[in-house]
């Protein structure tokens, strides 16, 4: 009896204790958001990425003053023969080789060798592009705290950098989850800055980051609470925290396609609907004639948030949209 007593007090102050937090120290919920210090897989050598994926050269970029970020580059099925013990500057030439080039942009939780991730990268790889994996601030072995603003900075110094290097070839940004909020940012900046993207995918997108966490199980145990849907956006703005996707369709007039299952646990597959009716309407309205697809996954292939890599169409679909041949 006592100890059950004892799990009732600790769950009942757990319960109580988790909105004070918040409002004590809101940073909190930004830790919770990016979950950068759940630094998974676990025992990872992220230098030495021929121990998890073949063909591929690890280097580092600096994005801003005292920023280190790290960065996978795997090559595309064309290179894979004459990669054998070459050097990251040999890696960095090979981007000029004309083959299109995908900066993959992952979620929260982990680093650029989670599992998912990985396996993406190998089937892009094995479909002729070379991809540029980023673990932004504060993620895996690259230096900082995480910020929606530090990201977005993240990835538009990877993507610029990749321009460089790439001459004259298709650069698309992919950003899964959370990192759809850092695609769409980057392709905002490009575009304020005078240049579009040359495509965007958004996997599993959602509408605004506040939306994923007023949805999440434990955010729901609180809502019947008067105002705490309030304090939980008003945190988040406090925090700078928006990712909004929503939004930023709105501007964007660069190639867009849009990738979620319809069994999505993590963010609901009406968020990435509502997203591609927001840049179908707005396109129409605006005359763009940029495109526009959705491709949307049954509840039956059991793809989930993490597992569009396992359609066997994935490879063709993309190509298509970009309208590469082969």
């Amino acid at each position: 009896m006592l100890v059950m007593k004892t799990a009732v007090s600790f769950l009942i102050a757990a319960y109580v204790s988790t909105p004070v937090l918040l409002y004590a120290l809101p940073w909190t919920l930004g830790y919770a958001i990016f979950a950068h210090l759940l630094r998974i897989p676990l025992f990872v050598d992220l230098g030495r990425p021929e121990n998890t994926l073949n063909h591929t050269s690890n280097f580092y970029l600096h994005s801003e003053e005292g920023i280190t970020v790290g960065v996978w580059h795997t090559l595309p099925a064309s290179q894979w023969d004459k990669a054998a013990g070459k050097s990251p500057e040999w890696y960095r030439a090979a981007l000029g080789d004309g083959s299109p080039v995908i900066v993959y942009l992952h979620g929260n939780v982990g680093n650029r060798a989670k599992g998912h991730r990985v396996q993406l990268v190998k089937i892009l790889s094995r479909s002729g592009f070379h991809v540029l994996s980023l673990d932004y601030r504060g993620f895996g072995d690259s230096t900082g705290e995480p910020t929606e603003s530090g990201l977005t900075t993240d990835a538009l110094y990877l993507y610029k950098w990749v321009k460089r290097h790439s001459r004259r070839s298709m650069v698309c940004l992919w950003g899964h989850s959370l990192g759809s909020g850092v695609a769409s940012n980057t392709a905002v900046k490009l575009q304020e800055e005078g240049s579009t993207l040359d495509a965007l995918i958004l996997e599993a997108p959602f509408t605004k980051i506040g939306e994923v966490v007023t949805v999440f199980p434990l955010s729901k145990l609180y809502m019947f609470l008067p105002g705490f849907e309030d304090f939980l956006w008003d945190t988040l703005e406090t925090n700078n925290l928006l990712f909004a996707n929503d939004e930023n369709v709105k501007a964007l007039t660069c190639p867009l396609l849009i990738l979620h299952a319809e069994d999505d646990d993590v963010v609901p597959y009406h968020m990435g609907e509502k997203l591609y009716q927001v840049a179908a309407r707005e396109r129409k309205e605006r005359h763009r004639n940029a495109k526009l697809e959705m491709i949307s996954y049954e509840a039956s292939h059991g793809f989930s948030h993490c597992d569009i890599y396992l359609d066997p169409n994935l490879p063709k679909s993309v190509r298509d949209f970009l309208n590469l041949r082969g």
